[in-house]
Order: structure tokens, then C-alpha cells, then sequence
């Protein structure tokens, strides 16, 4: 049994003109939400052996609250650059190349391919995943 969570990061801050996509921070709601989130997920046993994270900046910050709260390494997320605008055959790439030492791995991503593999990978259709929402899937496999 594998178990892959789909993170899709909290609510960015649109309004600083000069900030690239790929720089903008969380807005207020954003932080508070990412905190939010990251105690409810202690309460549900979160416990990832490994978290992979888009570099961009809000991903970045909702992966230091999460990982604050749950007591994981900061320095220990996998900062991989294909998840920022991804498509939904590299995330595919992504969970097929994890290391089958690892049970469960969290990815912390972008829409729309958070949500297209949560779609790929689960009978369940999701229009569109929320910010800062998370989808647990359990994987009846032994390899990724």
C-alpha cells in the first residue's frame, strides 16, 4: 500500500504588480489557511516520509507551514522545478519514479495538474481543487 497526498498550495496574493507568477506570496487568508490546514492534517496522522514541492514561492510558504506543524525538515522537502506549470503526464512521471522505500509522499502543487491527477488517479471527479485543499489517495500497489 502506497499513500500519495495532492496539496494544492494556499491562496496567493494578487496584487502586487511587480511580482512575477512564479514569486507571488500568500496573501493573509493564504497563511492563515495553510496553518489551518497543516493542524488538521496532524489530527489525521499526517505523516509523509517525503514532501516535493514546486520552487515557486507560494508552494514554498504553504510547505514551511505544513511542514512546521508536523515537526518535518524544512530542509528535507524536495524542491522539484517540473511541478511549477506541470502537466499531468510529468506529475504521472513524478509518482512513477519515487523510490519504493518511501509509503508515503506528498506533493504540493499547482492547478490545474493537482487536480488532473487527482482525477487520473481516483474514481472520484474533482472540477477543481480549492487552495490549500488535500486529496489522500491510497494506492492498493507496492512499487510506484
Amino acid at each position: 500500500m502506497k499513500t500519495l497526498y495532492l496539496i494544492r498550495h494556499a491562496e496567493a496574493d494578487w496584487k502586487k504588480a511587480e511580482e512575477t507568477d512564479f514569486e507571488r506570496t500568500l496573501n493573509n487568508k493564504g497563511v492563515q489557511d495553510a496553518i489551518f490546514i497543516a493542524k488538521k492534517l496532524v489530527g489525521l496522522n499526517f505523516n509523509p516520509e517525503r514532501i516535493i514541492c514546486s520552487p515557486a514561492k507560494r508552494t514554498t510558504e504553504t510547505a514551511k507551514s505544513i511542514c512546521h506543524e508536523i515537526d518535518y525538515p524544512i530542509q528535507n522537502i524536495d524542491f522539484d522545478l517540473s511541478i511549477y506549470e506541470s502537466s499531468l503526464n510529468n506529475l504521472i512521471t513524478l509518482a512513477n519514479s519515487l523510490s519504493n522505500i518511501y509509503n508515503e509522499v506528498a506533493i504540493i502543487g499547482h492547478n490545474p495538474s493537482i487536480t488532473h491527477l487527482s482525477n487520473y488517479l481516483t474514481n472520484n471527479y474533482i472540477g477543481n481543487m480549492p487552495t490549500c485543499s488535500v486529496v489522500k489517495i491510497e494506492l492498493e500497489i507496492d512499487t510506484w
